[in-house]
């Protein structure tokens, strides 16, 4: 292993440990002159740069950051085809065309060679704080752990939460009647990406009137979901926690897609 081998893998690990989303973009096929060659790799981050390894000038640059982009924005692997305008002509393809899960980008390199890419994107596990000791509280912890979570279950509801976990977790409140108020003030206290409350909107709206008046900022309320869950007419509480799951999968997508992708891609 050489030099830029360590110094691939230590910003791979180092990106994993901050739970940065990366993609790595692995030159697999060239056909006539080409800079890179195959087993090239490149590491992009979520704005498309390029922050460690080779696969090519600048001229295939803008293509691999928008094939990482899009990976890192739908969650799924890239397959890029660059190839020079004339031979994408001959073969009936123009650049920007997908087919058959093959993009195809021109490759303006004045060598006029060719490459395949395949990109993977490198996604950290999103963290999922539940609150609460009851049947949906439980239904929760155990729904969510098969769905690629790291699930933390705080049965006490009013557990403190670290103080680096600001805009990571997503908070789940299902005290239920045990500890509301204090969860709740934990919750907004530690800023997740997304917090949701189980429970009647009208319980949730004079717990939350409690906390202003006992200093909690209101806009910090304002962002927190209640009642929890998507309207499927749940009424169990497996129900219930299929309900609030779902809504947790489409914000971690959401936010995925708003922070890997971009306006070329339609996302």
């Amino acid at each position: 292993m050489g030099m830029s081998d360590h110094a691939f893998d230590r910003r791979a690990a180092s990106l994993r440990a901050a739970s940065e989303p990366f993609a790595i973009a692995t030159v697999v096929r060239t056909v006539n002159a080409t800079s890179a060659k195959p087993g090239a790799k490149a590491i992009i981050t979520a704005d498309g740069t390029i922050v460690e390894g080779w696969v090519g000038g600048g001229c295939i640059r803008s293509a691999v950051s928008k094939a990482a982009k899009t990976a890192l924005g739908e969650g799924s692997t890239q397959f890029v085809s660059l190839r020079p305008e004339e031979i994408l002509a001959a073969e009936g393809l123009k650049a920007g065309e997908t087919r058959e899960g093959i993009q195809f980008a021109r490759n303006g390199c004045p060598s006029k060679g060719s490459m395949d890419i395949f990109v993977e994107p490198v996604l950290p596990r999103s963290e999922l704080i539940v609150c609460g000791n009851g049947p949906v509280a439980h239904a929760l912890v155990g729904l969510a752990d098969r769905f690629d979570f790291v699930v933390t279950h705080c049965a006490e509801g009013a557990n403190d939460f670290a103080a680096d976990t600001q805009g990571r977790h997503f908070v789940i409140i299902a005290t239920q009647g045990k500890g509301d108020e204090a969860a709740l003030r934990a919750s907004v206290t530690a800023a997740p990406r997304f917090a949701a409350f189980v429970g009647s909107r009208r319980k949730f709206t004079t717990l939350a009137a409690r906390l202003v008046a006992a200093g909690v900022p209101q806009d910090a309320l304002d962002r927190v979901k209640s009642p929890a869950g998507l309207d499927i007419g749940a009424i169990t509480p497996d129900e219930i926690a299929l309900s609030i799951l779902s809504e947790v999968v489409l914000k971690r997508r959401s936010l995925q897609r708003s922070k890997g992708g971009s306006d070329e891609t339609g996302r």
